[in-house]
């Protein structure tokens, strides 16, 4: 039987480079759902929709309403559907200072996602997925020339994994805290390097298969 899971997420779901690159953007086989496609084998389709910039619930007033991760995500579902698992990983540009969001609001985010993913009939025959929250790591210290985008993103940063279990939980989510093995590069600040990549596909591999699938 073959499974799918749908990545859903911003510019480290999409595979932004840390540093400067012609088209700044790793490879299919380098950013981490493409290492979760290696990892899960023949059995599974991976579908990448990572987006930078994309919020959880946010029009972004600079960059333009199509950030706004809870207006895609219906449609998005409903383009791939029947899907198995749906990962969800964003929250980082939720810590903008023009959105003023405090790290439980960003969470409660992620919770109208999870809302909206269970008034769906997605999953095969009619069922629901299985969702998976998984929290950004934190940001650098230094942000280097996004300091003034993301002034106090660091401090607010540390505490959205505990915020996103709460609500992960609360809604009987499953959830993974990605700053168990992942650090954001120090090259920007808040991005993942290709390494952070490769460890964090294989740490969602290990999640997909913990959660008993039956056979």
């Amino acid at each position: 039987m073959l499974r799918t899971v749908l990545c859903y997420g911003d510019s480290n779901t999409y595979g932004q480079t840390t540093a400067n690159k012609p088209d700044d953007r790793y490879r299919h086989d380098v950013r981490w759902p493409g290492v979760l496609r290696k990892l899960l084998g023949l059995d599974w389709l991976v579908i990448e929709e990572g987006l930078s910039g994309r919020t959880t619930v946010s029009d972004d007033p600079i960059e333009g309403a199509e950030k706004n991760g809870r207006s895609y995500l219906r449609p998005c579902i409903m383009s791939h559907k029947p899907l198995d698992l749906i990962v969800i990983m964003l929250g980082t540009n939720d810590l903008k200072i023009r959105f003023n969001k405090t790290p439980g609001e960003i969470a409660m985010g992620v919770g109208a996602l999870i809302t909206d993913i269970k008034s769906m009939p997605a999953g095969v025959d009619g069922r629901i997925p299985e969702i998976l929250v998984v929290a950004p790591p934190p940001t650098a210290p230094d942000l280097k020339e996004w300091a003034p985008v993301f002034e106090g993103a660091y401090e607010k940063s540390r505490s959205l994994a505990l915020h996103f279990e709460r609500i992960a939980n609360a809604h009987e989510a499953h959830f993974f805290d990605s700053a168990l093995v992942v650090k954001s590069s120090n090259e920007d600040g808040f991005h993942l390097d290709a390494q952070a990549h490769s460890d964090l596909g294989h740490a969602i591999a290990e999640e997909i298969a913990s959660i008993g699938w039956p056979g």
